[in-house]
C-alpha cells in the first residue's frame, strides 16, 4: 500500500522508527513539493519491502559505480518517470535519502544524489564526499551530495 506524500502536513508515516524521522519526514515532504511544482507529479511511496525493485536498483548503482554499501536499513522507496527522466529514491532509517536521476535518452544527466536529514551524522560509507548545505521550510538544514553515473543500468 502506497503513501501519497503530503507537503502541506508533515507526517512521519513509514518513518517512525527512524531517530530523526521528523526531519526525514521533512526531507520526503521537500521532494514531495520539488515534483509537484516542477512536473505536477504526485510523489507516492512504498514501505521498501514492497519496493525491493526500487531498493534493489539503488543499491547496485551504488555497489557498481563507487563501491558504497549503505548500513542502515531502508525504509521506504518509489521509482516513477517524468518526462524523459526516471527517477528512484530510497529513504533509510538513519535519516539518508538516495535518489538515482537517470534520463533515458543517450547522453542525458544521470546522477546519484545524497541528502541528510537534519540531526543526522553523515555516515561512514559517504565520509569522502562533500555535503553543500541548503535550507528548507519543510526539512530544516539538508545537506547533500552526488557523483556522475558512468554505467548503463
Amino acid at each position: 500500500m502506497g503513501y501519497v506524500v503530503d507537503f502541506d502536513t508533515v507526517a512521519t508515516v513509514g518513518l517512525e522508527s527512524s531517530p530523526v524521522a521528523e526531519a526525514l519526514a521533512g526531507l520526503r515532504a521537500n521532494e514531495a513539493r520539488y515534483f509537484k511544482n516542477k512536473y505536477g507529479h504526485v510523489f507516492e511511496v512504498e514501505p521498501a519491502e514492497q519496493a525491493a525493485s526500487a531498493v534493489d536498483l539503488v543499491s547496485r548503482i551504488l555497489r557498481e559505480e563507487r563501491g558504497i554499501v549503505i548500513a542502515a536499513r531502508p525504509l521506504e522507496a518509489t521509482a516513477f518517470q517524468v518526462e524523459n527522466i526516471r527517477w528512484t529514491y530510497v529513504f533509510y532509517e538513519d535519516g539518508l535519502s538516495v535518489n538515482v536521476l537517470y534520463t533515458v535518452d543517450d547522453g542525458g544527466k544521470r546522477a546519484v544524489g545524497f541528502k541528510l536529514s537534519d540531526g543526522m551524522e553523515v555516515p561512514a560509507e559517504l565520509a569522502g564526499f562533500k555535503f553543500a548545505r541548503q535550507r528548507s521550510k519543510l526539512a530544516g538544514t539538508i545537506r547533500g551530495s552526488y557523483f556522475v553515473i558512468k554505467n548503463e543500468y
